[in-house]
């Protein structure tokens, strides 16, 4: 022991002096802090999964692959942010009349397109109008949409859209990239399809095109080179190399070759060996969908589902968390509202209901819903049995999470018989007309970031609209018919919070899930992030910011706390 007390005793003064010394040490000036900054250089070569058709922000509507490069090449009048706010892009501020009828934007004095030309209000109107003439290329619920808008310049920088009524949401239909009119102006849109153009965009987005690829008389790829004359925050990459791809799993064979740095979209079949990539990094987004189970409150074969008790017990004898690992194998967020998680309007003081067969039971049994005799696997109530259909769409995916939901109601004695219809069946036809009991869906909300839940709750879409569970709620409706007119953001948000406080009482419909997005990207390139999606193109939505060349620095810190020191 004393030993021991000794080497402690050595062990202490040694340190002692060792800390005078350092003390007294007045020759050695502060620590210089040194950090890394992103700084404008190298080249990004990504994987697209898809083929190229046309780089033309009107003819690319239905095609992934080409929205997400018109991203780059082309601007909107305005852009949305991962909340679904809008932002600017080739306008610097817009206003909105007192009656919310009339839209004024001021343009970006500093826009140019790729060849050098201003940009100005009359490619604005230019673009828009010759989108009403997009039957075929465009839904047509779009282009009746814009027929009924009149569109013109005030001025070279200034536009003006004169809407019939007051919407809130109109702002949604303006993120579509703009056409540079001294390039298209003399076509028509029959022209414009045929143009070879198509596959030489001019755009006044943040990249401009270099080249085409070519393997053999077919186009491989693209380049695309940062634009000099970007009129917003320019971004850090040189170059952008696209190289398409049938499928992801030829993607990313290309990736653990080295030819490509990315992969625009990771299917669940290559999910678990790009998890094992030590360099690869996966980036996750909420995709805008929301799988539901929708039930139709005014088919009186299956009067029971008017009974809120019974659809509260429904959803609480649902296994979601097992149905998103073990059918989505991790890839949706468990969804608790009609309004998309991440969104502006969305409502996170919701109540969570919880999967509980026990209280699932305990609450039917409460609502009059019973075993009325020992040997019945099948619970009633008043003589009329727990038993009906459950519509989905006719595909594997569909049918594992429809027999999920089966089993799960088994357990707390609801029968339930199950009807695959193929996706547009279900829609135009069963959905149309009402003919169903209940069914799974996926309502599809993309390219809208304003959540604008009318179309699916309100009194008005019973008969001839999209509210197909007929939830007739006059409070709801008010509340919604108010929010897609008040032009108020504030008033916006309180109108729909108390819409989703309403939905979550009454449940007209089950929330199930969100899908999910999955794209990846080697870790050398920095900067990327990615919130909820509107489209898949937004996962450029931060371009600015990736960067693979940096410098390093001494710190702000440092510099501040030292300036002038000798």
């Amino acid at each position: 022991m004393k030993k021991l007390r000794w080497q402690l005793i050595i062990i202490f003064l040694t340190g002692l002096v060792v800390g005078i010394l350092l003390l007294s040490d007045t020759t050695t000036g502060p620590i210089q802090i040194f950090e890394s900054q992103p700084t404008r250089g190298g080249i990004y070569k990504e994987g697209l999964v898809g083929t190229l058709q046309r780089l033309n922000p009107l003819l690319s509507y239905y095609n992934h692959a080409d929205q997400d490069v018109c991203r780059l090449i082309y601007s909107g009048l305005i852009r949305f942010d991962s909340r679904g706010l809008p932002m600017k892009d080739l306008a610097t501020s817009w206003g909105i009349s007192m009656d919310g009828k009339i839209y004024n934007f001021a343009l970006n004095p500093n826009a140019k397109w790729h060849d050098g030309q201003p940009v100005v209000a009359e490619d604005i109107v230019f673009t828009f109008n010759m989108l009403k003439q997009g039957k075929g290329y465009l839904p047509d619920d779009l282009i009746s949409f814009w027929e009924k808008i009149e569109v013109k310049a005030l001025d070279k920088q200034t536009v003006q859209f004169v809407l019939e009524e007051a919407y809130a949401p109109f702002l949604d239909y303006l993120s579509v990239g703009i056409l540079p009119r001294h390039i298209w102006g003399n076509m028509t849109f029959a022209d414009m399809v045929e143009s070879k153009l198509n596959i030489q965009p001019v755009g006044s987005g943040p990249f401009r095109l270099d080249k085409l690829t070519l393997n053999g008389s077919s186009i491989s790829g693209i380049v695309l080179k940062n634009n000099s004359t970007y009129f917003g925050t320019k971004p850090f990459l040189d170059e952008i190399q696209f190289t398409y791809y049938q499928d992801s799993i030829l993607a990313f064979q290309a990736y653990q070759q080295n030819i490509i740095d990315g992969i625009s979209y990771i299917s669940d079949d290559i999910l678990s060996s790009v998890l094992t990539e030590p360099n690869l990094s996966l980036y996750t987004s909420r995709l805008p969908m929301q799988s539901m189970i929708l039930f139709n409150l005014d088919n009186t074969t299956v009067k029971f589902f008017q009974d809120v008790k019974l659809r509260r017990a429904l959803l609480m004898g649902l296994n979601r968390v097992k149905m998103v690992q073990s059918v989505m194998k991790g890839q949706a967020l468990i969804s608790n509202g009609p309004i998309l998680t991440g969104n502006w309007a969305y409502y996170s003081g919701i109540p969570k209901v919880e999967y509980d067969s026990y209280k699932a039971r305990e609450l039917l049994k409460s609502a009059g819903y019973i075993l009325a005799n020992e040997q019945d696997q099948v619970r009633s109530k008043d003589g009329i049995t727990l038993n009906f259909t459950l519509l989905y769409p006719d595909d594997d995916i569909h049918r594992k999470v429809a027999e999920m939901i089966q089993q799960d109601w088994a357990l707390i004695n609801i029968l339930v018989n199950l009807e695959a219809v193929p996706y547009d069946e279900l829609i135009n036809t069963r959905l149309e007309k009402r003919e169903y009991e209940a069914a799974l869906v996926d309502l599809n909300i993309s390219n809208a970031p304003d959540p604008d839940p009318y179309p699916f709750w309100d009194q008005t879409q019973i008969s001839n609209g999209q509210n197909y569970s007929q939830w007739n709620h006059r409070v709801v409706s008010q509340y919604l018919e108010a929010g897609r007119v008040e032009i108020n953001q504030a008033e916006r948000e309180r109108l729909y919070r108390n819409f989703q406080v309403v939905f979550a009482e009454e449940l007209p419909a089950l929330p199930l899930y969100n899908p999910v997005y999955n794209f990846a990207i080697n870790s050398k390139v920095k900067g990327v992030s990615v919130g909820p999606l509107y489209r898949t193109s937004d996962r450029f939505q931060n371009i600015e910011s990736w960067y693979i060349v940096s410098r390093t620095t001494l710190s702000d810190e440092f510099k501040e706390n030292n300036l002038g020191e000798e």
